[in-house]
């Protein structure tokens, strides 16, 4: 009897150990998860807080709605690379009518989703009746739903009705909406991939579409009901997104649909159409949240983030690729494990090998990364700094000079990059806050969609220190920063100096929507009115871009060719610009750039650029951690700190250089 009782005990042991290990094994997602968080938690002690874990959940929701969205599509064997643009014409659309053209609140909604869905419903047709491949017809709807959504709003984030702005907000001051939200779309989506007759197309469909014709079934209407499908997700995702910002951002979402198909495939969906479901979505984009989350806590830099991110998906899915070879099937009759040595046995046991290394690889480049990565600088002060983006030469050199000062102070800093997308750096000062920054410095994407993760800054009683541009509704210890609108005079003054205040002109426009673009437009508009004799011939936004700049104004010059003048921005556009021009810039052709970097000023001094407003922008860096310094330690701090901007031309560019 005692042996019989210990072979119980122990077979129901084995079953158990058996039902975790055929768990991971036949979950690559889950699997991939649970090692993150266990390396996550055991390289950072921030990482497994409640407030932390919290964040994690609201970071995934936008990308986890657009995701199950694009569930739909992928299990059908198509792509929708439309989804971002969609969710933030979505949202501009609740924002305009709402706020711009007076609606009620809740027809501005149903005009937001419907938006979504006739997106969605556009793509169904141009793939089931035009014939276009997928990624052809969304990839023309990514660019005609991102250009309404310009159109729309003038290029310029439009406040969020405050009632639909509490879908950003927490309930009980703890649970956050969005994860509410993105919890009942989950259910809504398995509901429809399980148990609905449209589901059952989709993986028909995605199976093999022409038996699925063969059988009866309308393959050319489900898919249009497929993309309205993924449409209305991302209607929901943009509102969702919005409320966060509580502002309707026109270039919000830009690259979510990467990352929503990254979720559906990290997740265990097939790009060939037949296999997926909503739960491993929803894990794909948990991974995608706490690889980012927790590489901020780690201070990792921003470069190799991008590297650790990309690592990171190829080994989830590898290892879910390598489970499917594993022989997950080979499970004997009636339940049991096939005995040792079994054919089936082998290959469970290689199976897990093979997990067991993949997910080594993954523990092994997280830490790596983090022991290797040089952004921190080992002082026993934690600050935390967003940048919005680290692809202008000027904000790395705010960066460089943030680093010596903080170098020189002893301070740990953490540069974050923004990549000029409002919600990811609402994630990064969210997660600043949760890590315990003694103080955090911003330089805000755009003003009023920082505010929210600000004001958490706030609650928790860490100082802000706003850089280069200010922060709305929320408080600030200290505004750091040039004056864009006062060197937008400068550089039409200087301008219409060099063109005895006579001529034709171009513009460079920045992208739109930011605050800088805004604010420069508008000071050398407010310069140029003392000259009437000079006409602007022409304006388009080049983005802020060196390559941009060049192909707009070779495009210019087609249709302009008397242009005398061209006013750019920033440094990037007016090199550009002057590439372009090729012989004429600096002789028929005065161009003025904006920001005073190495390579303006270099252009500068050969002739070509004609001149360039200086901001400065390492001096602008070192005093924001001068300023975080002082408020982390409770001393008084200027409300606001002027870093002086200059006019930059060939008499005195040695000074500057």
């Amino acid at each position: 009897m005692a042996t019989d009782t210990l072979k119980s005990d122990s077979g129901a042991g084995g079953a158990t150990g058996h039902t975790v290990r055929r768990l991971l094994l036949d979950n690559g997602a889950l699997s991939a998860l649970v090692v993150l968080l266990v390396a996550m938690s055991l390289l950072s002690g921030d990482f497994l807080t409640t407030q932390n874990l919290l964040n994690i959940g609201v970071q995934a929701a936008v990308t986890a709605i657009l995701a199950f969205g694009v569930t739909f599509v992928i299990v059908s064997a198509g792509i929708d690379l439309s989804v971002g643009s969609v969710a933030a014409l979505s949202a501009t659309v609740l924002a305009w009518t709402a706020t711009s053209e007076g609606l009620p609140v809740w027809l501005a909604v149903v005009l937001a989703v419907a938006t979504g869905i006739a997106c969605g419903f556009v793509n169904g047709a141009l793939v089931s009746y035009g014939k276009l491949p997928p990624f052809i017809a969304t990839l023309a709807m990514l660019s005609i739903a991102r250009g309404l959504s310009l159109v729309i709003s003038q290029g310029k984030p439009i406040d969020f009705p405050g009632s639909v702005s509490v879908l950003g907000d927490t309930l009980g001051g703890w649970l956050p909406v969005p994860v509410l939200v993105m919890i009942v779309m989950g259910l809504v989506a398995a509901l429809i991939l399980a148990r609905t007759y449209i589901g059952r197309s989709m993986y028909a469909i995605g199976g093999n579409e022409e038996a699925a014709r063969l059988s009866g079934l309308r393959v050319k209407r489900q898919k249009l009901a497929i993309y309205a499908l993924s449409g209305l997700f991302a209607a929901v995702a943009g509102i969702v997104l919005a409320s966060r910002l509580t502002s309707a951002q026109p270039q919000a979402a830009q690259g979510y649909e990467l990352d929503a198909i990254a979720a559906v495939v990290i997740g265990g969906a097939s790009l060939a159409g037949g296999v997926g479901k909503a739960s491993g979505t929803l894990i794909g984009a948990l991974i995608l949240a706490v690889l980012r989350n927790g590489l901020n806590l780690l201070s990792v830099s921003a470069f190799w983030q991008q590297v650790v991110i990309g690592v990171v998906i190829a080994l989830a899915v590898l290892l879910d690729t390598l489970r499917r070879r594993a022989g997950s099937g080979a499970v004997a009759p009636g339940g049991s494990s096939a005995a040792p040595g079994s054919p089936g046995s082998g290959r469970r046991g290689a199976g897990a090998v093979k997990f067991g290394i993949a997910a080594l690889c993954v523990a092994v480049v997280v830490g790596g990364v983090s022991y290797l990565n040089s952004g921190s600088s080992g002082g026993t002060t934690k600050v935390g700094m967003s940048l919005s983006t680290l692809n202008n030469p000027f904000f790395v050199q705010m960066k460089a000079g943030a680093q010596a000062e903080a170098k020189t102070a002893g301070v740990d800093l953490t540069v974050t990059d923004a990549q000029n997308d409002a919600s990811q750096q609402a994630n990064q000062l969210e997660n600043f806050t949760s890590s315990g920054m003694k103080s955090i410095i911003v330089n805000p994407v755009d003003s009023d969609a920082a505010g929210p993760a600000v004001r958490g800054a706030n609650k928790a009683d860490i100082p802000v220190i706003a850089a280069d541009r200010g922060v709305n509704d929320a408080r600030t210890a200290t505004l750091v920063a040039s004056d864009n609108v006062a060197g937008g005079r400068l550089a039409a003054k200087a301008l219409a100096d060099k063109l005895g205040g006579k001529g034709s002109i171009a513009i460079l426009q920045g992208t739109a929507g930011t605050s800088a673009s805004r604010e420069r437009g508008a000071g050398f508009a407010e310069g140029l009115k003392a000259y009437p004799g000079i006409k602007v011939v022409a304006e388009q936004p080049a983005d802020f871009d060196r390559t941009k700049g060049l192909d707009v104004m070779t495009n210019l010059l087609q249709s302009h060719p008397g242009i005398t003048g061209v006013f750019a921005e920033n440094d990037e556009m007016a090199l550009g610009a002057v590439k372009a021009l090729g012989g004429k810039a600096g002789g028929t052709v005065s161009v003025v750039g904006f920001d005073g970097t190495p390579d303006g000023l270099k252009a500068v001094a050969a002739g070509t650029l004609y001149a360039s407003v200086a901001q400065q922008p390492k001096e602008l860096g070192r005093i924001a951690v001068q300023n975080a310094v002082k408020a982390a330690e409770g001393k008084k701090v200027d409300s606001m700190v002027k870093v002086p901007v200059k006019v930059v031309t060939r008499s005195n560019v040695a000074d500057f250089a």
